[in-house]
């Protein structure tokens, strides 16, 4: 494959900026080989500068569930910069889309908008340490809510793909207020809280973890981790950046029936473009700014163009939409069958809805974050390269999840098993 105009742009990246990117996990490093540099998207496709086509399970990490440059939310974000980019006012889409969400999440009553995940998340630990009156935070070791100091403990994702598990810069004062516990494990996070309770504010999980792999809750855990919190008076925080409207158009807590006291969003709620919110019902909203104490602001939040494009992307996610999703992940497993077959206890295919991920394990479940890290990343570097080769472009981290997106077709899905088949044979034997 010709990559010449990437190696040349890489190249000269990495003079201009840390790694040659703008995010660690963008830098191919875990997987080896040449980041990629995509000129455009379309559909359920990339292509690079080099004019190469690939099918496309990454999804911007997620947040193009209806694939690239859909037609519907080009056209809000086109229609509404011809007004202007930015106002630092109140406008008209943000009361639109919020109407949307807090429609779709009963645990939602009021909700602010703000720039990323990371903002969102640091927002509502604030938010959750202003209404208790508490202080301490308790997070699970594989949950990913951004890179805020405090929150930069036994953290997944791109910290996962060095093998860093803190960052440097970060002071001990910083996390000390931090308890991290295993995801999974209800015993132990019942002892944590017992013992220190009396100054814990919140509770912050992924309730199905994304970003250190895919790790689905075992049965009855997000009851048992509502129940303590509710017990002892915790604020139990849904991060579902990666989940809210992915899982189904209430997320998580709509799938599994548990209603978190604050809820985190971002990703699909932006169509593409940065943004993040957080919300929960209006006793505990009603602490934020200019309304309470807890103070946090925005020059952009709410910006038109994000809320546009979330209002665009939000509206086509019907119950059509979903049932397509399911049946297209369905479809790619049943494709699969005859490779998982053939490797099975050397290979392990894991899928919620439109979100998957591979692991090299002889492992027939994953349920702890520790499995995920005995899993062979080596092999997975062998396995991304080679899909790679055959037109598959899937996250640059085995600690990543893939997406499906309402643009993926059968024959998308076909080829993308046969490619998956092919790249087995090519690794595992």
């Amino acid at each position: 494959m010709n990559i010449k105009k990437s190696k040349s742009l890489y190249k000269k990246a990495v003079n201009l900026m840390p790694g040659g990117v703008n995010s660690p996990v963008r830098a191919f490093k875990s997987v080896g080989g040449n980041p990629l540099y995509i000129k455009k998207g379309s559909g359920p496709n990339l292509f690079d500068e080099d004019g190469n086509k690939y099918t496309d399970y990454c999804m911007s990490w997620g947040p193009l569930i209806l694939g690239h440059a859909d037609k519907d939310v080009v056209k809000a974000i086109t229609e509404t910069a011809k007004n202007g980019t930015s106002f630092g006012t109140p406008n008209r889409l943000e009361v639109e889309i919020a109407d949307i969400i807090t429609k779709r999440f009963p645990s939602i009553e009021k909700i602010r908008f703000v720039n990323s995940g990371t903002e969102a998340a640091m927002s509502a630990i604030r938010l959750a340490r202003g209404h208790t009156g508490r202080n301490k935070i308790i997070k699970f070791d594989g949950c990913y809510h951004g890179h805020a100091d405090y929150l930069l403990v036994a953290g997944g994702s791109g910290l996962a793909t060095f093998g860093t598990p803190d960052s440097a810069g970060v002071t001990k004062n910083n996390t000390k207020d931090t308890i991290v516990v295993p995801y999974n494990d209800s015993d132990q996070l019942e002892k944590i809280i017992k013992k220190e309770h009396a100054d814990v504010a919140a509770v912050i999980m992924e309730p199905v973890p994304c970003n250190y792999g895919l790790i689905p809750p075992s049965s009855g855990y997000l009851n048992a981790v509502r129940e303590l919190c509710s017990k002892y008076g915790i604020m139990l925080i849904f991060d579902e950046v990666i989940t809210g409207f992915r899982l189904s158009k209430g997320g998580a807590q709509e799938y599994f029936g548990i209603r978190p006291d604050i809820t985190v969003l971002g990703k699909i709620i932006g169509g593409g473009l940065p943004v993040g919110a957080y919300g929960a019902p209006k006793k505990i909203m009603n602490c934020i700014a200019p309304d309470g104490p807890v103070y946090q602001a925005g020059t952009l939040s709410g910006n038109p163009l994000a809320m546009a494009a979330g209002i665009a992307t939000l509206k086509k996610l019907d119950q059509k939409a979903y049932k397509s999703l399911k049946d297209k992940a369905d479809t790619l497993k049943k494709y699969l069958g005859p490779a998982l077959d053939k490797y099975s206890g050397r290979v392990l295919f894991l899928q919620m809805e439109s979100i998957f991920a591979v692991y090299f394990t002889d492992k027939k479940e994953i349920r702890y974050v520790n499995e995920v890290r005995k899993t062979n990343m080596n092999l997975f570097a062998k396995f991304h390269n080679e899909m790679l080769n055959r037109n598959i472009y899937l996250s640059p981290s085995g600690y990543e999840v893939g997406f499906i997106s309402t643009a993926h077709t059968d024959a998308d899905l076909k080829k993308t098993a046969q490619a998956i088949s092919e790249s087995l044979d090519k690794v595992l034997n």
